[in-house]
């Protein structure tokens, strides 16, 4: 029996950045909170210091910061008929765990979505013909415009301390920022960090093709910042080292440097880490969840906190088992197609290339993800699909900057893996290659989902989520296109020699890609077709709210973490402004 708590106004399920961000603005209007979170603490003081962060075995090889898989894992499977089986080491993805979640080891790659993105399935219904969508892509239209999120936009640019360069400031195209964006009602609140050598190297040719190429917006101070919440953020330093790491200059937003020191402090929060939720305390006939049950992995014992606002602020996976454990909303069933809950699973289908460089020096040893030079021009709707036979796109990336010891090495194909040549051609290329990547967007699928696994579970007995995942034909067309006229950028740079890596036709689930997965308890305008409504209020349970990614109705061709952290803010308006004052749905179905 578990031993029941004193009611709080709010409990955050995950201590991330949704998790950061609804706590403090429900305590800002005097609301106490309680926040789990499963992971341990992390303090940038304590835990984020120098000589220890430069090691890559530790963080990069050794994944300190990610999930622990012997508690809580998913299963896989490429296909409905085939038999999912249990992660026991994440690889394509790495969720992050711990106060600041993934937030703590993320490169800062920090995007909005284009305004046509929020409206996919009318744009490409108006531009090419209901009849051109196929019958298993799932798309839809999201429930809120980019013109109504863009303030909350612009608030999470100033929290994170962004640094980047404005192309479309209210409605005036500025050269030398990304000039498809949506309309900014102000500029970045940092300069862009300096590009890379290979960064610029690749500006200086996709110029010469007619692009529009800028350097990549990122949560990377460029220079010490002082957020809107009073707390200071430290300069770059372009060690090298911030993929799967946190950072030793506290230049790099996350929860952890951006709204903890503020929480902390005050005293109507209270943390509780190694806090296991397993299931939410549903109250079918109210309507409501009245709160949700946890055990403290350091000494077992199962507690029950009761809550009048619920808030779902976990991974995507962890937010879509928790509604179908509890048996809120209409599970998805890929045969019939009806069901909401674990639809439109998405993901980022990215591919790459490298080019070597003999006779020039690039420093890759040094710099940082935010060095890219990127183009949009083949993202989105920023360009004619008409008899392409896809749709969808992504952005191009390029640099030289932060190639770390173990991962950071390239050699030209046909280099032997290991001995004494391997040896050689590492030491000859480290600094002379610079690596591309294509952002790819994933239109939903019918045949990609997610649900409860009939046979494995986790540490505290529950079913395991099973994913069930494949690229699709649109995909592969997506990415070889945009592959294409990435190639020309780099036969334009002159390279010694280069390599394209496309993905191959089966998606796996061992080398790292991207950990931008989304969907399973999508927003929508109907509930027969959506687990949130716009606010992210779920339609079955008017106190009960869903954060972060697992709300995209498809993924489009950006870093999901800046649409995150708008829909956060947007979510929390409503929730203060007019829940608080008159608790039921928020969206009459």
């Amino acid at each position: 029996m578990a031993t029941r708590l004193k009611e709080v106004d709010a409990v955050m399920v995950g201590m991330g950045w949704t998790g950061a961000i609804m706590a403090r603005e429900f305590t800002k209007v005097g609301l106490n909170v309680v926040g789990l979170e499963r992971g341990q603490d992390h303090i940038p003081g304590n835990d984020f210091m120098l000589p220890n962060l430069r090691d890559e075995l530790r963080y990069a090889a050794r994944l300190e910061l990610m999930q622990d898989n012997s508690l809580d894992t998913i299963t896989f499977r490429n296909a409905p008929d085939e038999f999912g089986l249990p992660i026991r080491r994440f690889g394509a993805f790495l969720p992050g765990e711990g106060v600041g979640g993934s937030g703590n080891h993320w490169g800062g790659l920090h995007w909005r979505f284009l305004p046509t993105d929020f409206r996919i399935r009318s744009v490409l219904t108006e531009r090419y013909g209901a009849s051109a969508i196929p019958d298993d892509m799932t798309i839809a239209d999201w429930p809120v415009s980019y013109d109504e999120l863009e303030p909350h936009y612009d608030r999470f640019d100033k929290l994170c301390g962004v640094s980047g360069k404005a192309g479309n400031l209210r409605g005036q195209v500025i050269e030398g920022g990304n000039v498809f964006e949506g309309p900014r009602s102000d500029e970045y609140p940092n300069k862009p960090l300096k590009s890379s050598a290979g960064g610029l190297l690749m500006s200086d040719a996709a110029k010469r093709l007619g692009y529009h190429p800028f350097p990549i917006p990122v949560s990377n101070s460029s220079a010490p910042y002082t957020n809107p919440e009073g707390v200071t953020l430290g300069g770059c330093q372009y060690c090298g080292f911030c993929n799967r790491t946190a950072c030793e200059a506290n230049a790099k937003a996350s929860s952890v440097t951006t709204l903890m020191p503020v929480l902390r402090a005050d005293p109507r929060f209270e943390l509780r880490t190694r806090a296991f939720v397993s299931r939410l305390v549903y109250d079918k006939a109210g309507r409501r969840v009245t709160g949700v049950v946890y055990t403290d992995l350091r000494n077992g014992e199962e507690y029950e906190q009761p809550a009048g606002i619920v808030v779902l602020s976990a991974y995507v996976f962890g937010n879509t088992q928790f509604l179908l454990l509890a048996g809120i909303g209409e599970p998805y069933d890929r045969a019939t197609g009806k069901g909401v809950v674990g639809k439109n699973y998405a993901y980022q289908f990215e591919a790459g290339a490298v080019a070597f460089f003999e006779d020039r020096e690039l420093n890759s040893y040094m710099g940082a993800p935010g060095q890219l030079v990127c183009i949009d021009d083949f993202n989105g709707e920023n360009f004619d699909h008409g008899g392409l036979g896809f749709f969808g796109g992504g952005y191009f990336a390029g640099g030289s900057g932060g190639s770390a010891p173990i991962y950071g090495r390239a050699t030209p194909h046909g280099t032997p893996r290991w001995g004494s040549e391997w040896k050689q051609a590492t030491v000859k290329w480290y600094n002379h290659f610079v690596r591309f990547n294509t952002q790819g967007s994933v239109y939903a699928n019918r045949d990609n989902y997610l649900d409860l696994d009939p046979t494995y579970r986790d540490a505290l007995g529950r079913p395991l989520i099973r994913l069930t995942y494949n690229a699709t034909d649109n995909d592969h067309k997506m990415s070889r296109y945009l592959l294409e006229k990435l190639e020309g950028i780099i036969r334009a740079m002159n390279p010694t020699s280069y390599e394209m890596h496309p993905r191959p036709k089966n998606f796996s689930i061992v080398p790292y890609q991207s950990t931008h997965n989304t969907g399973g308890t999508m927003m929508g305008s109907d509930p027969k077709s959506s687990v949130v409504n716009r606010y992210l209020q779920t339609w079955d349970a008017h106190n009960l709210f869903i954060q972060g990614a697992s709300v995209f109705p498809q993924q489009h061709g950006y870093n999901p973490t800046g649409t995150v952290g708008a829909l956060c803010y947007w979510s929390a308006q409503a929730i203060i402004n007019k829940y608080l004052k008159s608790p039921g749905p928020l969206v009459q179905a």
